[in-house]
């Protein structure tokens, strides 16, 4: 009974593949018409160049790159190991099987259902599949309901913070530049608005920048003419009287003369390329004296003197000879 049930599984599966296969218009199988569910396990499973052909067209659609991969000389030629080694490392990328297993994909070597079970998972992600379509629309209504605006307000303002601390932390920071940044905006944008109410006052004071100013009064007359000559000639007569009385004086001077000696260029060249000279010297100062702290701190700190089968800091192994030293002394000068 087991056997007979897991054979009519098979058939099934076999069935719903070679259905799918239909729906997605494999050209390999438009012109076959088998109603047998025998027949078509037969020609899913069975070692044949027609299966061959099959994984490989579906494995084209799921993944264009594959078939630079594989030629045709490939899937004509005896020896296919090129074929089931790129189909299991595709496999692998899919999450669907392991490089290593080879077996399920060489013909007769795995068993039926996990054949018919590893074609219909590649199939599913085909377009067109019914079972690609469903999870196609599943998705869009999943969007769909995420979306709306109830949903929407509780993803931008959730009751528990689901960052970690530093994410919240470099997101607070975000927001208070953002903050900032609107209210720069609200300021330029209040300026904007008083210079324009500025700007629509001067205009309306200026009654000559109007189009409609003069529509009613005389574009010019000789009377205003003779008038403006009048005033420009009595500014020129007080221009002559103040020039004559304070400014000739001034304005009768010899030019200053400057010198064309060539000397004055080049001390000051040599004077300023000094000045540069020592002003890199001065921006070395800080540098070198960051270092030099650097390497007094470390004879300080580090222990680099060997001594007695231990290491010593500078200060330790100065004070060791400094005793030695008061020791020989001692010695040679007893009191």
């Amino acid at each position: 009974m087991r056997k007979m049930a897991r054979a009519s599984t098979e058939e099934e599966l076999a069935r719903d593949v070679f259905t799918s296969l239909q729906a997605v218009s494999c050209p390999l199988v438009e012109d076959v018409k088998l109603q047998d569910p025998g027949s078509i396990l037969q020609l899913l499973c069975a070692p044949s160049q027609h299966r061959s052909d099959i994984l490989a067209w579906i494995c084209c659609r799921v993944d264009p790159n594959f078939c630079s991969c594989i030629t045709k000389a490939t899937l004509r030629s005896r020896d296919q190991e090129v074929l089931w080694k790129e189909v299991a490392l595709l496999g692998q990328e899919l999450m669907l099987c392991r490089a290593a297993d080879q077996d399920l994909l060489r013909e007769g070597r795995a068993s039926v259902h996990q054949q018919l079970h590893f074609l219909q998972q590649l199939l599913t992600l085909l377009p067109g599949s019914k079972r690609w379509s469903g999870a196609r629309t599943d998705t869009e209504m999943l969007l769909h309901e995420l979306c709306t605006s109830e949903h929407v307000s509780q993803l931008l303002t959730p009751a528990l913070e689901p960052w970690p601390s530093h994410t919240r932390t470099l997101a607070a920071a975000t927001r208070a530049s953002c903050k900032a940044s609107r209210e720069e905006a609200a300021d330029v944008s209040s300026l904007l608005q008083l210079s324009s109410s500025a700007l629509e006052q001067l205009q309306s004071e200026c009654d000559f920048l109007r189009e409609d100013a003069g529509a009613g009064q005389a574009v010019f007359s000789p009377g205003l003419l003779q008038v403006a000559a009048g005033d420009l000639w009595q500014l020129m007569a007080a221009f002559s009287r103040v020039y004559e009385a304070d400014l000739r004086a001034y304005c009768c001077r010899d030019a200053p003369s400057f010198s064309t000696d060539p000397d004055v260029f080049q001390r000051t060249l040599r004077l300023l390329e000094t000045l540069v000279t020592e002003l890199e010297v001065l921006k070395e100062v800080p540098e070198a004296f960051v270092s030099m702290n650097q390497e007094v701190r470390s004879l300080q700190t580090q222990r680099r003197y060997p001594s007695g089968g231990q290491k010593l800091t500078f200060l330790e192994r100065l004070e060791e000879l400094i005793r030695r030293v008061r020791g020989v002394s001692g010695l040679r000068h007893p009191r």
